[in-house]
């Protein structure tokens, strides 16, 4: 089994296989994967890192594996109205949903995973919903500080969750 020894953020140039994972695979820090090309990988982090579509894996052997996002059951939003639409996107956020946001499209667009019962709440809201199969890529978070790998090319991508944020829910964050 060959290791995952860096990630070269945005680059797979010289790639000779290809990872796909949906969004929940690509937010990890220990796991064994498998490519298109049948080799088995281990990831092995000291944090848990999230890799995007277009990351190259530096593997223990100097070869390279391109990550590819596959494609989900998804809800895209989108409203009539900005205001309508930041409306959605706050009831979302108070809901903890990982949301995508397509803002530089016109209209400006909302993903989420599929869901009918919150579908039904942003129609009830005034959105829009079409359901489609792309990849997922959500906000990270205000409080996720990036990646922390050795990535080759000069910088750290330093990437935890941090439970305390300030506001208290009257539950524990899990």
């Amino acid at each position: 089994m060959r290791r995952i020894v860096g990630i070269i953020n945005g680059s797979a140039e010289g790639a000779s296989d290809v990872l796909r994972l949906d969004h929940d695979l690509r937010s990890r820090r220990r796991m064994v994967f498998n490519t298109a090309g049948g080799i088995s990988v281990l990831l092995d982090m000291p944090r848990a890192v999230h890799l995007h579509d277009g990351d190259g894996l530096t593997l223990d052997d100097g070869s390279i594996v391109r990550v590819e996002a596959a494609s989900e059951a998804l809800i895209e939003i989108h409203a009539h109205e900005l205001r309508t639409l930041v409306r959605i996107a706050w009831h979302l956020g108070n809901r903890h949903l990982p949301t995508q946001l397509l803002g530089a499209e016109n209209p400006p667009r909302l993903r989420i995973r599929h869901d009918h019962v919150i579908a039904d709440m942003v129609r009830g809201l005034g959105g829009h919903c079409e359901a489609l199969m792309a990849p997922f890529d959500p906000e990270g978070g205000a409080y996720a500080d990036g990646q922390a790998i050795p990535t080759g090319h000069g910088h750290h991508h330093d990437g935890h969750y941090q439970q305390d944020h300030g506001h208290d829910h009257g539950y524990a964050h899990g």
